[in-house]
Parts: C-alpha cells; sequence; structure tokens
C-alpha cells in the first residue's frame, strides 16, 4: 500500500526537483504495410499511425492531471522505414514522400516527434538502406515532427565501415540544409529495439504489432538525495542512489500500466535513463558534482558516472519486471546545465566525453562542432564511437552538430529541451585515409558464443 508519506515525498519531486516522465512512446509496427505502391503505402503508413496512436496525446494528458506527474513528450516509433519501403521507394524523392506522410501522420495525432526513418545497416548496406540514408538531409529539412537514426555496427556483426563514411558526408549535408536536422539525426551502434528516447527510437522487428514503452527522468531528485550524505561513504552513497532510482521507475511503471490500460495496448519497458534538461537542477553533471568533483571533466569523472550509472540500474530493475531501452545517464552536452558549463569553460573536452561513454547510457550525444569539419572527421567520431559499442557489448551512438559559420568560441542556440551548446574544438589531424578505406572492421573475438 502507498502511505502519505510516500505521496508527500513524490510531491515533492515533481514540485522541487523537476521529477517527470519523459515520454509515453507508442511504439507501431508497419511491416504489413509494405506493397510495391508509393502512394497505397503512404496511405497505408498514415491509416496505421493515425488510428493507432489517436488516444495517446489525450491518455498522456489525462494522467499527468490525475496523477500530477509531469509527462513532458508523447511520440511515436516505428518499423524502420528501410525494411518496409524498399519495394515502392526507388528514388531519393519517394523516400521524401514517405517522411512527409510520416511528419503529417504525426502532427494529425498531436505527437512531439516520429521516431523510424531510419536503416539497420551493421554489416552491409541494402540499395534500400543506402537510398533512405542518402535521403535524410532532405527528409529531415521538409519535416519538423520526424526523426532519423542509422545503426552501423554490432558487437556480433563488427562495424560497417562503408555506412560509415557515408554518415560523416550524410551530417554534413544535413547541417547545410536545416539548422535543426542533425539535432534529429543519430548514428548508433547496437542499437536497441525498444527505445523510447528521440532522435533514435524505432520499433523493432522482434516486437508485436503495438508497444507502450516509457521512459522516466530525476536527475534533480538524485541530486538533492546525495545532498544529503555528502561526506559519506560509497555504500551510503550508492544506497542513497539505488533507492533513488527505485522511487523514480515506480512513478514510471504507474504511468506506464496506466497509459497501457486506457490505450488497450501491452506494457512493453521502462527506460531508466537519467535524462537532463537545461534548467539548474536537472543535471547529470551537477550529480557528479555533487559526488565529490569540482566540475565534471575532473579527473575522477568516468569512475564516478561509472557507479551513478550503474547504480541507477540496480535500483530501476527492482522497481520494474520490464527494463530495457538505453537506461542509464545521458550526458547531452547542450541539454543539461552541467555539461554547458563545463564545456564552455574547457574543462569538458570531447575526449573527456568519449572516455566516459563507455560507461554511460549512449554517447556522444548534441555536441556542436565547427561547421567547417571535415565529413572524414565526423565519420572517424562515428567509428570510435561505434568501435566503444562493439568492444564493450553496449549500445552507443553519436549526435553531433556541425554548426554553419560557427567556430570554436561562438555558441549556437537550438531553445527548448534541446537548449544551447559552446562550439566544441575537433582534433584537426586527417583521418582520410583511414576512412576511404572499403569494407567492414570485423567483429571481435569474443562476439564469437556459438
Amino acid at each position: 500500500m502507498i502511505n502519505i508519506s510516500e505521496v508527500i515525498e513524490t510531491n515533492k519531486m515533481v514540485t522541487n526537483e523537476n521529477l517527470d516522465v519523459r515520454t509515453i512512446t507508442i511504439g507501431i509496427s508497419l511491416l504489413d504495410c509494405a506493397c510495391d505502391d508509393l502512394d497505397r503505402f503512404c496511405d497505408k503508413i498514415y491509416e496505421r499511425i493515425t488510428t493507432t496512436a489517436k488516444d495517446l496525446v489525450k491518455v498522456g494528458k489525462d494522467i499527468e492531471n490525475e496523477y500530477g506527474v509531469p509527462i513532458v513528450n508523447k511520440r511515436i516509433s516505428i518499423t524502420p522505414i528501410s525494411l518496409v519501403a524498399g519495394g515502392c521507394c526507388k528514388s531519393i524523392d519517394d523516400y521524401v514522400t514517405v517522411a512527409k506522410t510520416l511528419d503529417r501522420a504525426a502532427g494529425t495525432v498531436g505527437v512531439n516527434f516520429l521516431g523510424g526513418f531510419s536503416a539497420l545497416c551493421s554489416k552491409g548496406m541494402t540499395k534500400a538502406e543506402e537510398l533512405l540514408i542518402r535521403s535524410i538531409p532532405r527528409a529531415l529539412a521538409e519535416t519538423d515532427l520526424v526523426c532519423s537514426s542509422v545503426n552501423v555496427g554490432s558487437t556480433k556483426t563488427g562495424l560497417d565501415m562503408d555506412a560509415i563514411r557515408l554518415m560523416g558526408q550524410i551530417i554534413k549535408e544535413t547541417a547545410e540544409l536545416s539548422d535543426m536536422g542533425c539535432a534529429k539525426l543519430v548514428v548508433f551502434c547496437n542499437a536497441p529495439d525498444d527505445n523510447p528516447f528521440m532522435a533514435g527510437a524505432f520499433h523493432g522487428v522482434t516486437e508485436g504489432d503495438a508497444i507502450i514503452n516509457v521512459g522516466v527522468s530525476g536527475p534533480g531528485v538524485v541530486k538533492a538525495a546525495l545532498e544529503e550524505c555528502r561526506g559519506a561513504s560509497f555504500e551510503v552513497l550508492c544506497e542513497t542512489i539505488k533507492k533513488t532510482a527505485f522511487k523514480i521507475t515506480r512513478v514510471g511503471q504507474l504511468v506506464a500500466q496506466e497509459a497501457s490500460k486506457r490505450l488497450g495496448i501491452p506494457f512493453g519497458i521502462i527506460d531508466l535513463s537519467l535524462a537532463p534538461t537545461p534548467a539548474v537542477g536537472d543535471s547529470v553533471a551537477e550529480i557528479l558534482e555533487e559526488i565529490g568533483l569540482e566540475k565534471v571533466g575532473a579527473p575522477g569523472t568516468t569512475a564516478a558516472l561509472a557507479m551513478l550509472n550503474d547504480q541507477v540500474k540496480k535500483g530501476g530493475v527492482m522497481a520494474s519486471s520490464y527494463v530495457g531501452g538505453l537506461s542509464g545517464a545521458f550526458i547531452p552536452v547542450s541539454e543539461d546545465h552541467g555539461m554547458i558549463e563545463a564545456a564552455a569553460s574547457g574543462d569538458l573536452c570531447i575526449e573527456k566525453l568519449e572516455a566516459m561513454t563507455c560507461v554511460c547510457s549512449v554517447g556522444l550525444d548534441m555536441i556542436a562542432i565547427p561547421g567547417k569539419t571535415p565529413a572524414s572527421s565526423i565519420s572517424g567520431m562515428i567509428a570510435d564511437e561505434a568501435a566503444i559499442g562493439m568492444v564493450n557489448q553496449k549500445t552507443t551512438a553519436v549526435r553531433v552538430i556541425p554548426v554553419k559559420g560557427k567556430d570554436v568560441g561562438d555558441t549556437v542556440e537550438f531553445g527548448g529541451l534541446l537548449g544551447f551548446a559552446p562550439i566544441m574544438p575537433i582534433n584537426k589531424n586527417s583521418c582520410e585515409a583511414f576512412i576511404s578505406r572499403k569494407g567492414r572492421i570485423p567483429a571481435p573475438i569474443h562476439s564469437f558464443k556459438n
């Protein structure tokens, strides 16, 4: 039974510590919409999405009002479009037409974002996947709500270096066509099938017809809890994080079960991620500093983040039987007040962020870089992150934003949850000869487990 003290405690988390449910995401399978006629395909996917998700926004608002827990986003993820549109999409224009249909469907039901304009090419690209990838710059420039992702590697298959090389070029082209396009594009290794967070959400082929996935977030709650145990031992520190993560996840579990019941769609997973916002007091970097770092980026940062991530997962899995997605601490530079300050002061560099991605939830996220950065250098960053994911059997990702006309020392404003960011310096040494090699990097020896 829930007692009055727990109600008061949860209310305090919401009111003073920025606790929220970051997203309710409906995953929708489009596998049986595949056909060889573009117009018919677009009609079918529009009808499927608008029918399945027609009540999502209303239900989310009802739950929010009844329980007093903010639900920041209502989103949709779909089967990766490269898997279902290959029969009818024979050109870049065709894929852009599909993207516009998805955008119209998302607008009709009123969601914040729709993810799944995606390709999965961890071992090689089909013609359909390459066409979709080449359509991404226009698709993101000509839509408002569509998000795109490309999986370029996995622990089991290795890294598709041809796709990695192409994605460096695509990110540059996307930045040229749209100021916000790159914020809606992420490149993965070991992408999960059930991630509710954008820009990387898609509905994997291992999933059912429709599913409810919920992402919870509470960096401010964790920070407030740690303020009560300053100077305590690591044992006390870890216990505090675990207990707090348990409480946060229980709120998400409640919202997920209610959404599932009211929408008549099965509950999938809770994503335990600590997703920050640009608001002061809602920052993963501030948690690390509360643990004992003068500034995020100082020696000990990676160890502190590893401990935080592990304890969040240990606490969360006790609160829900179904945990998945990315689950851990996000470190998006532009979306985290503490990360922004550390990057602006020079205390946090891309190389340190890369080290932190070995133990965090995802990877190099929402990092603004000079617009003149070569495509090969962007590909090199993707390859580095993908290699970390491949060797360590974890999900890693890159969402970098080359900003036209901006250089180190400048800042860029994205607005809303995307925040703002300083332009971070990139190593100026070239990796062109490495990236220009064709083929793939083979999977590590520990992937061979059959």
